[in-house]
C-alpha cells in the first residue's frame, strides 16, 4: 500500500482495513513500521473529524460519585454544604474555581470535564 494522507472517509476506511492486515506486525519491520505511520495518520484523521468532547461537569461529578460511591453529604466538604451541593447538582449554581481545584484534586476529575461551568 502506497502511504498518503487521509483526506476522505474513503481514505480512512482503507487505511482502517490495513491496519487490520497489519495488527500483528512486529515493530522494527518494514510491516511494522508501515502500521505506526497509518496509527498516526487514523490518529490525526479521527482527532479532527471525531473528536470526543469532555463530559458536562455535573455529569462528570455525578459519575465519579457513582464510581466512588460517594453521597451527597461526600461532596460537602468540596463544595460548602448541603444546600451548595444540592444546587451544584441540579445545576441552580454554577461551579466557583476554589470548588473545581477541591474535586480535581480530591476526586480526581480531569480539569478539563470541570472547566465548562466555571464561574
Amino acid at each position: 500500500m502506497t502511504i498518503a494522507p487521509i483526506k476522505s472517509k474513503k481514505d480512512y476506511d482503507r487505511a482502517l482495513r490495513r491496519i487490520e492486515l497489519l495488527i500483528d506486525a512486529k515493530s522494527g519491520t518494514k510491516t511494522g513500521n508501515e502500521l505506526d505511520v497509518l496509527a498516526t495518520l487514523v490518529e490525526a484523521y479521527e482527532a479532527k473529524h471525531y473528536a470526543i468532547c469532555p463530559p458536562d461537569p455535573i455529569e462528570a461529578i455525578k459519575f465519579r460519585m457513582d464510581q466512588m460511591s460517594l453521597t451527597h453529604k461526600d461532596l460537602e466538604t468540596l463544595l460548602g454544604g448541603r444546600g451548595r451541593v444540592s444546587e451544584v447538582l441540579t445545576r441552580k449554581r454554577r461551579l466557583s474555581l476554589e470548588m473545581i481545584r477541591r474535586l480535581h484534586l480530591k476526586l480526581h476529575i480531569p480539569l478539563e470535564s470541570l472547566i465548562g461551568t466555571a464561574a
